[in-house]
């Protein structure tokens, strides 16, 4: 009988075999600095599969579980720690792009079908962020980050409303815009006006440099700034690397300052995950059978890398920790 490998139930019977030796030799150490991350006795795992085009990721560490973005299949999925299970844990999901929580636990998910920023409440009722700017609607928030301080940075661009695939086609009525929500008096105020398609973003663990991806340009762009004026405004934008072939998307920072970047599209031996330290030297892969998207830390003590990678989410203990609240 076959079967339908669209249906997350079916994960653990897709044959995809981890390395059988350690160390694991898709943990690639690039720079000798990078070796005290590798857990030599831990390999890369595929938790789930059946997807079409997994992203977001998020650690709830108080129920154990993973939630992710299936964008095409406009849905959040759950995988459960203890079990393994893969469930459906929202559908329609507003084809739900990026997710974080914010600090006091809550989801907060970008909808490409919504055009709009979301928290979803301890009760399960949806709260609206962000949906406009102006009194113009926004184009399709795709990636998000909650600072200690409880304001929402997300970026806006227009990848749900290019076609049919990610959303409902739709002509766009903002520029670009990376965007900031106040936690206390909600103002929506733009941070960024010139990035071509801002994607994935991310904080230094004090906070006080925010990193983002440009995905509109070629070669695409990783630049950093400095966060000024409170938390409010970001300035001194300067680009931390040559990317070169490579299109970086979402991203983390662990405790030391390293990021953690999903990588890939267009050469199959660039697929994974890039690590690059705060200096902007890439000091490590993770390499995948698939692209990845966008990374997460969890796990009891925030040592283990969740990858969701194209129709897969991968995971890999790493002797660091991710940063808290991302």
């Amino acid at each position: 009988m076959s079967q339908d490998f669209d249906d997350p139930r079916h994960a653990n019977q897709v044959p995809w075999q981890p390395s059988q030796r350690y160390p694991d030799p898709a943990v690639q150490v690039l720079d000798k600095s990078f070796d005290r991350y590798r857990v030599k006795s831990a390999s890369v795992e595929r938790i789930a599969h059946g997807c079409r085009w997994s992203e977001g990721p998020v650690w709830f560490g108080d129920g154990r579980y993973l939630l992710w973005s299936d964008i095409p299949n406009n849905r959040i999925l759950k995988w459960e720690e203890e079990t393994g299970v893969v469930s459906v844990f929202r559908k329609p999901s507003g084809y739900a792009n990026g997710n974080t929580r914010d600090r006091q636990g809550r989801l907060v998910t970008c909808e490409h079908g919504g055009r709009r920023v979301s928290r979803t409440e301890y009760d399960g009722a949806v709260t609206v962020i962000a949906d406009g700017f102006e009194g113009k609607r926004l184009n399709s928030p795709n990636d998000v980050v909650v600072k200690s301080d409880g304001s929402v940075w997300f970026t806006d661009p227009p990848f749900g409303i290019l076609g049919y695939y990610e959303g409902d086609k739709a002509e766009p009525e903002l520029p670009q815009n990376v965007y900031r929500v106040d936690g206390v008096t909600g103002e929506i105020t733009v941070l960024e006006d010139s990035i071509v398609r801002p994607n994935g973003l991310c904080f230094s663990p004090d906070e006080s440099i925010l990193y983002l991806v440009e995905s509109g340009s070629t070669p695409r762009n990783l630049y950093a700034y400095d966060v000024v004026d409170g938390g409010r405004r970001i300035t001194n934008r300067r680009k931390l690397f040559d990317v070169g072939d490579g299109t970086p998307d979402g991203m983390r920072c662990d405790v030391d300052g390293n990021l953690w970047m999903g990588w890939g599209m267009g050469d199959a031996a660039l697929d994974g995950v890039n690590v690059y330290n705060p200096d902007g030297r890439l000091i490590g892969r993770i390499a995948l059978p698939e692209r990845c998207a966008n990374v997460c830390f969890g796990g009891r003590h925030r040592n283990r890398l969740f990858m969701a990678a194209s129709k897969s989410v991968y995971a890999l203990y790493v002797n660091t920790q991710g940063v808290a609240g991302g």
